[in-house]
């Protein structure tokens, strides 16, 4: 099992930034994939950028020029700088880190951001 523990949500005015955190514990050994959706009530589970451990990125693009994803593997954690942020940002974000050799992906708990116009 893996535990993932994110942080770093809040209210903060549009045009702010926030830095959101994610740290893998337990059976880490293995993930290839870490990323950030969000989801807002009524709508589906989004993506919004998802960092390979080779170091490759991806973005959806409404988040693209503004939001950047890293990890530290030596802290097993994943990070999503959130830049320009707008209202229309405003979503409870989760953490998802998966294990493509073994098709296990695992979940956080979400972290609620709110970007006020």
């Amino acid at each position: 099992q893996v535990q993932l523990v994110e942080s770093g949500g809040g209210l903060v005015q549009a045009g702010g930034s926030l830095r959101l955190s994610c740290v893998a514990s337990g059976n880490i050994a293995g993930i290839n994939v870490m990323g950030w959706y969000r989801q807002t009530p009524g709508k589906q589970r989004e993506l919004v950028a998802t960092i390979f451990s080779s170091g490759t990125t991806n973005y959806a693009d409404s988040v693209k020029g503004r939001f950047t994803i890293s990890r530290d593997n030596d802290k097993n954690t994943v990070y999503l700088q959130m830049n320009s942020l707008k209202p229309e940002d405003t979503a409870v974000y989760y953490c998802r880190v998966v294990r493509t050799a073994l098709n296990l992906n695992y979940w956080g708990q979400g972290t609620q951001v709110t970007v006020s116009s």
